[in-house]
């Protein structure tokens, strides 16, 4: 039965041949063309394993997704309850022995659903508010930023929780209110009259930086970090004032049109860099995939094309230009946590895990089921704090006992994973894996190592 589809207060055509999706933009055929519903993909799904349901599996929402193209059902409430409890972790692409495409099914159904069933309500001024009214636009974020920062210096966050107050919230947003980093000034605002900032030494590239929107107001550091890094390393790094958010929480969410309109901007403003370098796993995999959002677009999809190929994930590409290997120890114990769109959505592992143990002094403890999804899944952990909360359970009963630290890749991910080393008793710090590189050339400049232009370069190229 056809569903009533509703687009700017109107009712769509009541015919699509074999179809009840809207015509443009809708799930790619191709992308589960080769499913043949073997089943190899059960045991890789955080929401299959937590419930047992089949409409909770991959294959279940392929079949779905596939019967809503066939006319067998509707986009319904039925339809969307699975389409949106899936993490969109992309561990069951990497299962599959025909890489069926099943995130980017999801995120074109979640756009079909957003068409024909708009959130309404206090769910759907919020959405509002964040997706097309806070995020895109830096100079809101710089204020929310300037908020949280004077909240926390203040006094006001220690009186909010010495008071109780914090309880009116609900209880997984007070969790996420407990493990929030301390709000720095961003690298947008520190360096806002500079367009590229040197290498240090001879430069031997130029990077053009995606700062992000969360990411330099809540992990400025991680930010000013990858710089270092980079500098170190003899690249010079452009931020170019024009960038904006990559657009990934929207399609997530199945707003492919603000998506659509973030990825054009950002295409546009790194067009004349040769490489584009992102340290947050979801931004670099949102970058990477903006060709499917214009595969109804031939002109853009070209232009996202040659975009997309310049982007790398910040280890990855430190691994593959020649990085300087650190001197100095760092003597700590570490284990790394995949970030689901670093491993499964860019392909990047052994990369970081590389980066960690050219590190002298840490003694490396591989994690096992490191790729498993954490809960995070960009704002999954407040939109289904349930079964996020049990994702995580699942994965902390993996994170070796006596780790110091956890070092990622994703700044949703740390988040996430703080929250179950305060919830589950833990002690380890949760680092960014550029980090640790930065403070172990930290400690190479206080020893005295690398002090000339000469040692530099052949430091590099040793």
């Amino acid at each position: 039965m056809l569903v009533e589809k509703v687009k700017n207060n109107e009712p769509a055509c009541s015919t699509i041949s074999l179809s009840n999706y809207f015509p443009e933009d809708h799930p790619d055929e191709n992308k589960w063309a080769d499913c043949v519903h073997c089943g190899m993909c059960l045991e890789s799904c955080p929401t299959y394993l937590e419930t047992g349901q089949e409409q909770h599996s991959p294959r279940g929402r392929v079949h779905l997704i596939k019967s809503v193209a066939e006319g067998k059902i509707g986009l319904n409430e039925q339809f969307m309850d699975p389409v949106f409890q899936c993490l969109d972790c992309r561990a069951c692409t990497t299962a599959c022995p025909a890489d069926v495409d099943v995130g980017g099914l999801i995120e074109e159904a979640r756009g079909q659903v957003r068409q024909a069933m708009p959130l309404t309500g206090v769910k759907g001024v919020v959405s509002k508010f964040f997706l097309q009214g806070l995020f895109p636009h830096k100079n809101r974020l710089h204020t929310i930023s300037g908020l949280l920062k004077f909240y926390q210096t203040s006094g006001l966050q220690k009186a909010v929780r010495k008071t109780g107050a914090i309880r009116v919230m609900p209880s997984h947003l007070a969790e996420m209110e407990s493990i929030m980093p301390k709000v720095k000034k961003s690298v947008q605002n520190r360096y806002k009259d500079v367009e590229v900032i040197p290498a240090k030494g001879e430069a031997k590239s130029r990077v053009a930086m995606l700062t992000g929107c969360i990411m330099d107001v809540m992990f400025s550091d991680i930010n000013q970090a990858t710089i270092n890094v980079l500098t170190h390393n003899g690249s010079e790094v452009a931020l170019p004032k024009k960038q904006t958010c990559c657009g990934a929480l929207h399609v997530h969410a199945g707003d492919r049109d603000t998506g659509k309109k973030l990825a054009k901007q950002n295409i546009e403003a790194f067009g004349d860099a040769d490489k584009v370098v992102v340290n947050a796993a979801g931004c670099g995999c949102a970058l990477k995939e903006y060709p499917e959002l214009f595969k109804d677009e031939p002109e853009w999809k070209e232009k996202a094309e040659a975009f997309s190929a310049k982007v790398e994930d910040i280890s990855k590409y430190l691994y593959d230009s020649g990085y300087e290997k650190p001197r100095s120890a760092l003597n700590k114990k570490i284990t790394y946590h995949d970030a689901c769109h670093l491993a499964h959505g860019q392909g990047v592992r052994h990369e970081p895990r590389q980066l960690i143990n050219d590190i002298p002094g840490v003694e490396y403890i591989e994690q096992p089921n490191a790729d498993t999804c954490c809960g995070s899944a960009g704002i999954y952990n407040i939109t289904n704090p349930g079964m996020a909360g049990a994702v995580l359970e699942r994965k902390m009963e993996n994170v070796p006992e006596d780790v110091e630290m956890i070092s990622m890749g994703n700044p949703g991910c740390m988040l996430q994973m703080a929250l179950g080393v305060q919830k589950y008793g833990r002690k380890a710090e949760i680092v960014h894996t550029v980090q640790l590189l930065d403070w172990a050339y930290q400690k190479d400049q206080e020893n005295g190592y690398a002090k000339n232009e000469n040692e530099i370069l052949s430091a590099r190229e040793g």
